[in-house]
């Protein structure tokens, strides 16, 4: 099931690196050929994404690496940095762009060359940009449907930063391309080209939005994100069904990559064995725990006496 997702993830990262190589292209060419702003900023958006897609599937890659001696947590964390080096290329390379090509146009009076190209434009990004959305939708609605969860809020809250980049910038890529067409067509209506600039300005606060959000998930995964509390659960209830564990005390999940886990608890054993059979027990029960693909790491330790017992939470 993990490899099947991974597997997802890349295809979707590779989906969105070709629409938005062939959506750039087009969107400089019509920049270039009618000096729209909005247009413009469109052209630095998708090469911005463009770019943040290499980084992403490096980010795929990396956390796809066994963990060894040297990484008993594997390289999972990894992918936060490549991911959080994609949103900050996002934020200048994008935004900032736009943001500045469009206050530098706010007093120009230059007439479109060709609104029909920018729209033809416009309309094709749309469609790719479409495409490339709908796979992370539905990547994200599979996962959200999984555990019980809308959509939007498995986006923000996945421990997959890939997928969390692809649907937002996708997602900021439509609602660019409705902003620069309402930019282009006002600009065509009044002949002001401040709607135009106007159009660049706000693609590239939307940019930024978007990039600080992507930025601020990407430190808390870093820092050491802690799983919700349905995979908490879902873990004490499985220690709890293992012969050697009479109880738990404490319990702590913390991410260190996409769908991984560091697993520590604390554990009273069933019986009173000696010291070198609990170290034994207690391996056993490690290793049974690493046998699931979400459990990267787990380290045990013995309650301390009288140390209160964990108790799973009942449906309903």
């Amino acid at each position: 099931m993990a490899s099947k997702r991974e597997s997802s993830s890349v295809f979707t990262v590779i989906l969105a690196l070709g629409a938005n190589v062939i959506v750039a292209i087009a969107k400089t060419v019509a920049a270039a050929l009618t000096g729209s702003a909005s247009m413009v900023a469109e052209a630095a958006h998708s090469w911005a994404d463009s770019g943040n897609e290499i980084f992403l599937l490096q980010a795929e890659r990396s956390a796809a690496r066994p963990r060894d001696d040297a990484h008993p947590g594997g390289y999972g964390r990894e992918s936060y940095v490549w991911s959080l080096f994609a949103a900050v290329g996002l934020f200048t390379a994008g935004a900032v762009v736009s943001i500045m090509h469009g206050v530098s146009e706010l007093g120009s009076n230059e007439p479109e060359a060709d609104y029909l190209i920018a729209y033809l434009v416009l309309a094709v990004s749309f469609v790719f940009e479409g495409i490339s959305f709908l796979q992370s939708y539905r990547q994200a609605r599979a996962l959200a449907s999984e555990r019980g969860t809308g959509t939007v809020e498995q986006v923000l809250m996945t421990s997959n930063p890939t997928l969390r980049a692809v649907f937002a910038e996708d997602a900021a890529a439509l609602i660019g391309l409705v902003i620069a067409f309402a930019g282009i067509l006002l600009h065509q209506l009044t002949g002001q080209a401040v709607f135009d600039a106007l159009g660049s300005i706000l693609v590239g606060v939307l940019l930024a939005v978007v990039a600080v959000v992507l930025i601020d998930r990407n430190r808390r995964f870093l820092l050491g994100e802690p799983a919700p509390e349905r995979a908490h659960q879902a873990v004490l209830a499985g220690l709890l069904r293992h012969p050697e564990v009479e109880k738990v005390t404490y319990l702590h999940l913390e991410f260190v990559g996409p769908e991984r886990l560091f697993l520590v608890a604390a554990v009273d054993l069933v019986g009173n064995d000696r010291e070198s059979d609990v170290a034994s027990d207690l391996s056993l029960v490690e290793d049974d725990l690493e046998r699931d693909p979400h459990i990267t790491e787990a380290v045990l330790t013995l309650s301390r006496p009288g140390a209160p017992a964990l108790q799973p939470r009942t449906s309903g």
